[in-house]
Formats: structure tokens, C-alpha cells, sequence
């Protein structure tokens, strides 16, 4: 069982959402991936969830609760994507999944038999979403939660411009370290010599990795997910240049 939250660690609400699991499935083995998405940060929570699902095991069930809407009409979903499964709200949280999955069925959470007997308005993710995790992970049928449903919410997807010999992209993701995670993917420049780099007034000089620079320096590199980066070397690129300008890389 994998988790991902916007819970932090300050508060109860990750052990008891454990607890909760355990008290239903007591063999089940949990991995955090996070709990320190930005609170009722949506779009940051698809980011990382759509970036680090395929590093585990098939049959892994990802718990993910990222829940704004709690206690309002949005539905509860679980999705069965290529290997894996996800439970949490249906409010754009899986959108990175879905695109980058073609086989997928989606449930809406509907079965009381999956639920605790009381259901806070304000705390889904102990009373719909785990137990319903811990059921599955235990093996209740995927097929029981609920019906099959068509349309999952989906958040605007960040598409790669093409203008001329231009790519247009924009930053995606600031990391801890303060490094520009802009959407350009080292496939989407494969067979091009890229000439240039700018981000806002500067021109950037690419690189391999961080280290081959001068600390201050600001550098573009293709990170561990192959999506084009802008960092300042041994310091935070967010801090100095700010997150909301355009990346345009000229190719030849």
C-alpha cells in the first residue's frame, strides 16, 4: 500500500488512516510516498503520484488523498490502471495516471460494505477511502466497490507548444531543492540538436547533470524523469527567478 497525502506528519490523520487499514488487514505493508503535498494542492499531487507510480511492484494499491471537496457531491473512485490500483476522490488527482495508462477501468465508490459504519463529512480518506484500500488489499473484488463509471474529473493537461523551431513549455514542478520542473520531455526533443535554452531573460547553457557547474550558476538538465529542468547550482532557481515564466528551447 502506497500513500500519498496532503496531511503532513504533525497531525494524527496519517497513523489513524493506518490504523484503520491495519484493523481490517493486518498483513498489509504500508510505503509513504509523501504527506507533504501543499495543502488541497490537487494539481501537485497528480504531478508526483503520475511521476512514481510505475516504480512499484503490479497489484500495488495507491491510496491518495488530496480532498478539498471532501463532504460535497464530488465522488469517491477507485481506478484499476494498467497493473495498479488507486483509491481517493474522483477531483483530478489521477489525471497524470490516466494519460499515461490506455487501459483503465474506472469504479465509483458506492459499496457501504466497504466503508466504516460512521462517515465523518470531514474525513473521507479514514472512513471511505482506507478501509476500502484495506479491502482491496486483502483481496475483496475490485468489482464489488462500486459501478463502472466513464468520465473521471481530469485536470488541464500542461501540453508542449510548437511554434517554428521553438518548443514552448512551461514549469510543472518546484522541488525541495528549488529546481524548475518544466513538462519537456527528453523524448519530445529526440532527433533535434537543441541550439538554445531561455527561461524569462536568460539564456541557459545545458548540462548533464548539477555538479558540472559553478555553484550560482543557473544550468538546464534533463532530470531523473527525463523532463527538462532549470536549477541554480547548490541554491533554489524558484527563489532567484521565480516558477510562472515560459521555457522556450530552440532547436536546429
Amino acid at each position: 500500500m502506497v500513500l500519498l497525502t496532503d496531511f503532513g506528519l504533525r497531525d494524527h490523520y496519517v497513523a489513524v488512516m493506518k490504523g484503520v487499514m491495519l484493523s481490517l488487514c493486518p498483513r498489509v505493508r504500508f510505503i509513504d510516498l509523501t504527506h507533504e503535498i501543499p495543502p488541497q494542492d490537487v494539481k501537485e499531487g497528480a504531478y508526483i503520484l503520475g511521476v512514481s507510480y510505475r516504480y512499484f511492484p503490479e497489484e500495488t494499491i495507491f491510496l491518495a488523498v488530496v480532498d478539498p471537496g471532501v463532504g460535497t457531491s464530488r465522488k469517491g473512485v477507485v481506478l484499476r490502471a494498467g497493473p495498479y490500483y488507486f483509491v481517493g476522490p474522483d477531483n483530478g488527482l489521477f489525471t497524470w495516471v490516466v494519460k499515461q495508462e490506455s487501459d483503465f477501468v474506472i469504479r465509483a465508490l458506492t459499496n457501504p460494505g466497504y466503508f466504516r459504519p460512521q462517515i465523518s463529512n470531514t474525513f473521507h480518506g479514514r472512513d471511505i477511502f482506507a478501509p476500502t484500500a484495506a479491502h482491496l488489499a486483502c483481496g475483496r473484488p475490485f468489482e464489488e466497490v462500486g459501478p463502472v463509471i466513464n468520465e473521471l474529473v481530469l485536470l488541464p493537461w500542461p501540453e508542449v507548444r510548437r511554434k517554428g523551431p521553438f518548443v514552448l513549455g512551461q514549469v510543472i514542478h518546484v522541488d525541495r531543492f528549488g529546481n524548475l520542473i518544466t513538462n519537456i520531455s527528453r523524448r519530445q526533443l529526440a532527433g533535434h540538436r537543441i541550439k538554445r535554452i531561455r527561461y524569462k531573460d536568460l539564456e541557459i547553457p545545458l548540462v548533464s547533470t548539477y555538479g558540472v557547474a559553478r555553484k550560482g550558476e543557473v544550468v538546464a538538465l534533463f532530470g531523473s524523469e527525463d523532463f527538462l529542468e532549470i536549477a541554480l547550482v547548490e541554491d533554489s532557481a524558484a527563489k532567484r527567478l521565480g516558477a510562472d515564466g515560459e521555457v522556450r528551447v530552440e532547436l536546429d
